[in-house]
């Protein structure tokens, strides 16, 4: 592995990628500690720790703003309006045959989608970021915290714009960054921005544990964390591998087909999606305490939305592998790859072409989806489960959304470097 990485930077056009890459993770960072006008860094400061400690929420919301959002920073919002919007649009093109239409398009379609996707960040920014900025300006942003109240420096309507402009802004230039990764650079750009978020949080964390604790405590976290690792990385490279075979065709004079391939079906078709949105959707009642806290029927169901309690452990178990089958389902259609392969003169060995391959391919999908939902579920339990378990949740940096997330974008990254050396017959990471 470390002949690659030497490789890597030997190679003239690969090393000028791999430092542009670099270049962009270093502002972003920067971005992401720099705060916004009116905010009184110092009292924040204290009161976010203070936040952080009594409420894992505070410590979920730290981790995947990579610390940026409890700053108040230029770029509070991170990432997460575009995964939102992008998630939406690839919701709407299954309902709505105008995106539907144009992802048949091609490259015209998908770029117009594109732009579709970044019109609703925009959107989907300023009503985040006038959320935040107006809890942090009535003291709500940290409830049962001292200090709140005086997070801002001025509460007046020109201060409040200005934050919210900024806030939009730096999602803009968020956005503008990771396309110029996903040009210029290696791997996709709003991914490798998502795991410089998720990883800028771990120094503080392996740091919080080793003052806290003991240096056993120090490594067997380490190690725990790596056996986890190491189960993520099998169950994302496991597939089933569906075979085709294309018949032979005369096109004018030339003979076309006669070869064999295959259909990947992974058993984690779905990614990280179906807990980003299991999350969201428990996210609400939490929200809706915080923001009317008076109310009774909300203060009764309050206890059970604590993610230590066993039914929102269950509930989330559960939403998890019902969005799992939801996501693929949609995003993958049995009938279609039946339909294209049976007008190319593709077929499944053993299977006859058209309906009976849609059938055989939703039953195989279906099978696999199982224990991959049942795995997504499990790895985001952890924890949880370490919090009721060991109350260590807040210690533990290889939590189960961030893991998928590191360990997911890790891999395409190591793909496309490894495809770029063997495009020089040079040997990959992966060998």
């Amino acid at each position: 592995m470390l002949t690659a990485f030497a490789r890597a930077f030997r190679t003239p056009d690969l090393r000028k990628k791999l430092l542009f890459t670099l270049f962009i993770i270093v502002v972003f960072r920067i971005g992401s500690i720099l705060p916004s006008p009116n905010v009184n860094v110092s009292v924040l400061k204290d009161t976010a720790d203070k936040a952080k400690e009594g409420n894992q929420l505070y410590g979920l919301v730290d981790l995947f703003s990579g610390g940026a959002l409890l700053k108040l920073s230029v770029f509070a919002l991170g990432i997460m309006p575009y995964i939102t919007a992008s998630i939406i649009l690839q919701l709407l093109t299954v309902v709505i045959p105008r995106l539907e239409a144009l992802k048949k398009e091609g490259q015209a379609g998908t770029t117009k989608i594109t732009q579709y996707t970044r019109y609703l960040t925009v959107g989907l920014a300023i009503l985040q970021a006038t959320g935040i900025v107006a809890m942090a300006s009535t003291g709500q942003l940290f409830q049962g915290v001292s200090g709140g109240d005086d997070i801002l420096y001025e509460t007046g309507v020109f201060p409040i714009i200005t934050m919210v402009i900024c806030m939009v802004a730096g999602t803009s230039v968020i956005m503008w960054l990771g396309e110029l990764v996903t040009d210029r650079g290696v791997g996709n750009g709003m991914s490798i921005l998502i795991f410089t978020q998720v990883v800028a949080v771990f120094p503080a964390q392996f740091w919080s544990i080793y003052q806290k604790k003991n240096g056993f405590v120090f490594a067997l976290v380490i190690i725990v964390g790596l056996a986890i690792m190491a189960g993520v990385v099998f169950v994302e490279q496991a597939q089933r591998r569906i075979p085709v075979q294309y018949a032979k065709r005369m096109v004018g004079r030339r003979m076309y087909g006669g070869t064999s391939t295959y259909i990947p079906l992974k058993v984690n078709q779905a990614g990280i999606i179906p807990v980003i949105f299991a999350s969201s959707l428990l996210y609400l009642p939490v929200l809706a305490t915080q923001l009317w806290p008076d109310t009774k029927w909300l203060q009764k169901i309050q206890p059970y939305l604590q993610q230590s309690n066993a039914w929102h452990m269950a509930i989330f178990f559960v939403f998890i592998i019902f969005f799992t089958y939801f996501y693929v389902a949609i995003t993958f259609n049995p009938t279609e790859v039946a339909d294209n392969m049976k007008k190319y003169g593709g077929f499944i060995p053993g299977i006859r072409p058209g309906r009976p391959t849609a059938e055989y391919l939703d039953y195989v999908l279906t099978r696999i989806t199982t224990p991959g939902a049942l795995y997504l579920g499990l790895v985001a339990l952890i924890p949880m489960v370490a919090f009721s378990l060991l109350k260590a949740s807040q210690d533990f940096p290889f939590g189960g959304t961030s893991i998928l997330i590191v360990v997911g974008v890790g891999l395409d990254t190591v793909k496309q470097i490894e495809s770029q050396l063997q495009q020089r017959n040079y040997e990959g990471f992966l060998r």
